[in-house]
């Protein structure tokens, strides 16, 4: 697994990236640095973390505009090595659909809620 040198929201990371996955994880790391940057920008919300909760959710609701129908989650091989795996079983119906949004939602929270730890607040 290489790594590469990103900046998000004017901070350095280093990301881990499978072979052959150099452009999703830019264009991923452009949506990120976008999406906090018009929070930040909006002037509404200061710290960095919260900041980066925000933005997450942003993302994630709208992961379903421009997602098909079942979602399509990364594997371990062609997620960048910082993020958590998330499973969920494909829909086989927009009901389906619909339950999997819910888990996957639920699933996303309880990973922001490790990840604020004590704070628990997102404003």
């Amino acid at each position: 697994m290489k790594q590469l040198e990103v900046q998000i929201m004017g901070q350095s990371y280093l990301l881990g990236c499978p072979e052959g996955g150099d452009a999703r994880l830019l264009e991923a790391v452009e949506r990120v640095d976008t999406a906090m940057c018009k929070i930040r920008d909006a002037g509404k919300v200061r710290a960095r973390d919260r900041i980066a909760v925000l933005a997450a959710l942003n993302l994630a609701f709208d992961v379903p505009e421009r997602a098909p129908a079942v979602p399509v989650l990364p594997t371990a091989a062609t997620r960048p090595s910082l993020e958590t795996p998330v499973a969920a079983a494909p829909a086989a119906s927009a009901a389906d659909a619909a339950t999997d949004a819910d888990v996957l939602l639920v699933s996303l929270m309880e990973r922001l809620d490790q990840a604020l730890g004590d704070d628990g607040r997102l404003l």
